[in-house]
């Protein structure tokens, strides 16, 4: 008998950068156990975690992590859930599939809280002062560095405040290999 491969994504806000909000991989894993979720895996040191779990809401998923990792790890962070299914289609819907194929390092997604209005994101492409281009599909913001992120204006503060809502964001060779965790 096989065992189904996981079925959800967290990814953590913010965290092992600089030496703020440290987290070892290892203690996110046994969070993730002692949550009751299945064979948790971490990818990098940037806060990514698949595991397997009954539950289906998202939301609700992310509320128990934020709560528990506060209260288990005294670590004050946002985590973004997303389905299996979820994931497979926010790779689907890339809507830069050249930069993908020819500059992934450059091309960020941004797992969003909440999906934004079309209003918001043509706010957050006039406010770009660089060359970056943004679209949106569902709760993900897909974005394109051609000159890099490290000097861009295009700050996640930028994009929290013009699209209303919180998100964290992974260069797309980190997408897929998480989607590949998935597979």
């Amino acid at each position: 008998m096989t065992t189904p491969a996981p079925n959800h994504i967290a990814l953590l806000r913010a965290v092992n950068l600089a030496g703020i909000n440290k987290i070892a991989m290892a203690d996110l894993r046994e969070l993730c156990s002692g949550l009751g979720l299945l064979e948790p895996q971490t990818l990098l040191q940037s806060g990514n975690v698949v595991f397997k779990c009954s539950a289906s809401s998202t939301a609700r998923l992310e509320r128990m992590f934020e709560e528990e990792a506060k209260k288990r790890l005294g670590l004050t962070t946002e985590f973004f859930v997303r389905t299996a299914a979820e994931w497979k289609a926010a790779v689907a819907d890339n809507p830069f599939p050249n930069e993908a194929k020819n500059d992934p390092g450059h091309l960020i997604v941004v797992a969003l809280k909440d999906a934004p209005d079309r209003a918001a994101v043509a706010a957050l492409q006039k406010a770009i002062k660089g060359r970056e281009v943004v679209k949106a599909r569902g709760r993900q913001a897909y974005i394109v560095y051609p000159d890099g992120v490290g000097h861009s204006k295009l700050t996640m503060t930028l994009i929290e405040k013009t699209l209303g809502t919180r998100g964290t964001g992974r260069n797309w060779n980190t997408v897929l290999k998480l989607n590949a965790l998935t597979a």
